[in-house]
């Protein structure tokens, strides 16, 4: 049984063009019926107008409708039989080091710093065309939550689905993150590789930087670094007590988690990399993207084998144009005139 899909269900609504087309006919053949029989009757009509078959006008008709039908199930866009297909990749690998610690829960960004941060690594991924991404998350621990893949759609909504429960350890441990996040990559050429973190910049102890320059200096990944969080005041860490909110304490404070931007800068600048101290500001990332990740020198990639199902919106165009060409020729019939005697 063939799977079908439809690429543009939407040209479905051309239906209702067709059904007033169906309506103009019926009126239009009524309306010239009741305008001839004003001037004679239907015994003179017969007699000074050359007879038509009724047959004809149905036939032509119908065709035309068939005809306009087919057109907007070509509009459809239908598509089944499984096609494979090998696609040539060029590009670059970009894996994305996502914090998902509770301070990137904070709400100085909107909705938060998480939510922030997905949509930018979304922004990002949408500028892509033959790179490879990856994703690697952490908080008190890491781990690698999306291996390196080109199928952009379904990245994005593994991505959406993130959150500080994918780690089960709190904290923050960017140095962890940083050498699993290393080990992630396909390819084994230096050229073309790059990690783009994105965190508030709090680290537990792990040593990034170090990590850092010891990822670039033996496997030459460049490091980018974007910082999310109010940089002066910081803010409050929401939580959620049994269903009622509150903010998160330590030692009977509310614990207030503000922007590290030295340390993200640091690393960047240690690995050949750039900081982008986004804070609380929406960040083009667009401009991010081929300001500084698309200046990595891009490699071919092996082949990819792509699996789609192949548009058979020919099938019925065909039919189409015989149903209209159909209309014309039955249009066109000549009449058969009757010979009378007065």
């Amino acid at each position: 049984m063939y799977e079908i899909e439809f690429g543009s269900l939407e040209s479905l609504n051309w239906i209702w063009l067709v059904l007033a087309v169906a309506v103009v006919m019926v009126i239009g053949a009524t309306w010239a019926r009741r305008s001839a029989l004003r001037f004679a009757s239907q015994e003179m009509l017969a007699r000074i107008l050359p007879p038509k078959r009724w047959w004809q006008t149905a036939i032509g008709n119908l065709a035309c409708l068939a005809a306009l039908l087919l057109l907007v199930f070509c509009l459809v866009d239908p598509r089944w039989g499984e096609v494979e297909r090998k696609i040539p990749q060029r590009g670059i690998e970009v894996m994305f080091v996502l914090d998902v610690s509770r301070s990137m829960l904070a709400e100085d960004a909107t909705p938060n710093r998480l939510e922030r941060a997905k949509q930018m690594i979304k922004d990002a991924v949408d500028e892509m065309g033959g790179d490879r991404v990856g994703l690697t998350v952490f908080a008190g621990q890491a781990r690698q939550r999306i291996p390196m893949t080109s199928h952009y759609e379904d990245f994005k909504r593994t991505l959406d689905e993130v959150g500080p429960s994918d780690v089960a350890r709190g904290g923050s441990r960017l140095g962890d993150a940083i050498e699993i996040a290393s080990e992630g990559y396909l390819s084994q050429t230096n050229d073309h590789r790059a990690m783009v973190i994105l965190t508030d910049g709090e680290d537990q102890e792990s040593e990034p930087r170090k990590v850092a320059e010891k990822v670039h200096e033996k496997l030459g990944i460049r490091i980018f670094t974007i910082g999310l969080g109010d940089l002066r005041q910081g803010a409050r860490v929401p939580i959620d007590d049994g269903g009622r909110r509150d903010y998160l304490q330590h030692e009977g404070q509310q614990v207030w988690s503000k922007l590290d931007g030295e340390l993200l800068a640091e690393i960047a600048q240690a690995t050949s990399g750039a900081y982008i101290p986004a804070g609380t500001k929406q960040v083009n990332m667009a401009d991010v993207y081929y300001g500084y990740i698309a200046n990595i020198k891009p490699t071919d990639f092996e082949f990819a084998t792509i699996n789609r199902l192949e548009a058979r919106y020919q099938w019925l165009l065909a039919p189409a144009l015989l149903l209209l060409l159909i209309e014309i020729a039955v249009g066109s019939w000549p009449a058969r005139g009757r010979s009378r005697q007065d």
